[in-house]
C-alpha cells in the first residue's frame, strides 16, 4: 500500500494517503519510484540526519546528452557529502556571512509593496489577478538576481531557466522535457560563466563577487564550476522553493478565512513556519545508503535509496497537534520544510523574510483578497506548488 504519484486526485490532496501509510507503518517500499519512503517524522528525521546516508550524485544517462545538468550537480552543494560538502559549505556559509540578508530585507519589503500595488489595480481594472504572475514568482527571482547581482536587462531569463531544470527531479519525465532541462542547464552555465569573468574584473556589492572572493583558512577557494553550480542551486531552491510557500500559503489562507483574518505583525514568523509546515512545498528529498542502514525496522542496504516524505512528516500528530489544523499562532512546529542536518537550507533566513514581506504587503493592501476561482495545480509531485492562483477584491 503506498499512492501513485501520477493521479490527480493524489496531487490534490496527498495527506489522507500519507496519513494511511503513517497508521500502516513508518517506511514502505515505493514500487513505482522503486525507493523506499519514510513517512512518519522520526523516520524522516533519522533519514534526513544518518551519517550513514548521503547525496550521491550518480550521473543523469547518457552522460553526453546531460553534460551541463550533471555539471551543475556534480559540483553543488547539496548532491555532496563531507569532505566536499563541508568544503563548500563554509566557502558559501562565508560570503553569506558577509551581511547580505540583512542588506536585502528592507529592499524585499519595498519590492513586495510594487508588487501587490500591481496585483491590486489589476484587480481593481479586471476583477481579478493571478497572484503566482504578479507577486509569487516574480518576488524570490527578483531577490535572487539582486543577491547575486545579475543586471536588470537580464533577469527575465532566469524564471524559466530554473522551471524547466527542476522538472528533471520528478520520476517518470518524458524526454522532450528532459531535454528542456539541459538545454536550460547549458544556457544557465554559459551566461553565469560570463557573469563570474565580469565579477573577477569588477567587483561589486553581490553575492558571486563574494563568492568569487572567498577563501577559507586553508586558502581553498571555489572552482568556476563550483561557482557556476552555487548560483544555479540558490536560483532554483530560492525561486521554487519561495514561490509554492507563497502559492500554497495563501491558497490555505483562503480556505481557512479565520486564519487570514487573524494575520498580524506579531503573528507573521509563525504564520511563515506554518504555511512551511501546512502545505510543503518540497514533499520529498532522497538519500542514498553508504552502508547497510535500519530506519524504523526498514532495512536499507549500501547503494538503496530512501526519501523523506516530508509532507507526510509536516501532519505526524505524534509530534504536531492536530496537525491537519492550519494554526498560524503554532508554537511548537518542528517542521521539516528547509532540512535538517548538515544539508539545512543556507538560504531559510532570506526564504522567511520573502514569504514575510508578501504575506505583510497582501494582508496590508489586500485584506479582503477572496479566491475568484479555484486555482490550476501542477501535475507534479515532488515539488508542489500552482500553476495559478487567482484572487478578487471580495
Amino acid at each position: 500500500m503506498t499512492f501513485d504519484q501520477r493521479d490527480p486526485a493524489f496531487i490534490a490532496d496527498p495527506y489522507p494517503a500519507f496519513a494511511a501509510l503513517r497508521q500502516a507503518g513508518e517506511v514502505h517500499h515505493h514500487e513505482q519510484m522503486d525507493v523506499a519512503v519514510a513517512v512518519s517524522h522520526a523516520a524522516c528525521s533519522a533519514v534526513l540526519r544518518h551519517r550513514s546516508f548521503g547525496r550521491i550524485w550518480s550521473d543523469v544517462k547518457p552522460v553526453e546528452q546531460f553534460m551541463s545538468f550533471n555539471l551543475l550537480h556534480r559540483n553543488s552543494l547539496l548532491e555532496n557529502e563531507p569532505p566536499t560538502h563541508t568544503r563548500l559549505r563554509r566557502l558559501v556559509a562565508a560570503a553569506f556571512g558577509r551581511g547580505h540578508v540583512e542588506r536585502l530585507r528592507p529592499w524585499v519589503a519595498d519590492l513586495a509593496d510594487r508588487l501587490v500595488d500591481e496585483l491590486a489595480a489589476k484587480i481593481k481594472d479586471q476583477g481579478q489577478a493571478d497572484l503566482l504572475a504578479h507577486v509569487a514568482a516574480p518576488l524570490p527571482v527578483e531577490v535572487i538576481a539582486e543577491l547575486l547581482g545579475v543586471p536588470q536587462q537580464d533577469r527575465y531569463l532566469l524564471q524559466p531557466w530554473s522551471n524547466a531544470i527542476v522538472k528533471m527531479y520528478e520520476y517518470g519525465l518524458p524526454a522532450d522535457q528532459r531535454a528542456l532541462a539541459e538545454r536550460a542547464s547549458t544556457e544557465f552555465v554559459a551566461y553565469l560563466r560570463e557573469l563570474i569573468a565580469l565579477r573577477r574584473k569588477t567587483p561589486g556589492a553581490d553575492l558571486v563577487s563574494d563568492l568569487v572572493a572567498v577563501t577559507d583558512t586553508d586558502g581553498a577557494r571555489l572552482t568556476e564550476d563550483e561557482l557556476v553550480a552555487t548560483a544555479v542551486l540558490l536560483l532554483m531552491a530560492g525561486h521554487e522553493a519561495t514561490v509554492n510557500v507563497i502559492g500554497n500559503g495563501v491558497y490555505a489562507l483562503m480556505q481557512h478565512r479565520s486564519q487570514w483574518e487573524r494575520l498580524s505583525p506579531e503573528l507573521m514568523p509563525t504564520a511563515v513556519e506554518e504555511l512551511i509546515r501546512y502545505d510543503s512545498p518540497l514533499q520529498l528529498f532522497e538519500r542514498t545508503a553508504t552502508e547497510r542502514v535500519e530506519i524504523a525496522g526498514h532495512v536499507i542496504e549500501p547503494g538503496e535509496k530512501i526519501a523523506a516524505l516530508l509532507g507526510a512528516a509536516a501532519r505526524d500528530p505524534l509530534v504536531f497537534e492536530n496537525p491537519d489544523v492550519l494554526d498560524i499562532g503554532r508554537e511548537k512546529n518542528q517542521h521539516l520544510g528547509f532540512g535538517m542536518g548538515i544539508h539545512y537550507c543556507l538560504g531559510a533566513p532570506l526564504a522567511r523574510i520573502e514569504v514575510e514581506a508578501a504575506l505583510s504587503s497582501l494582508h496590508r493592501k489586500l485584506p479582503g483578497a477572496v479566491l475568484a476561482e479555484e486555482p490550476n495545480r501542477r501535475a507534479e509531485f515532488v515539488i508542489r506548488g500552482l500553476h495559478s492562483l487567482p484572487l478578487g477584491a471580495g
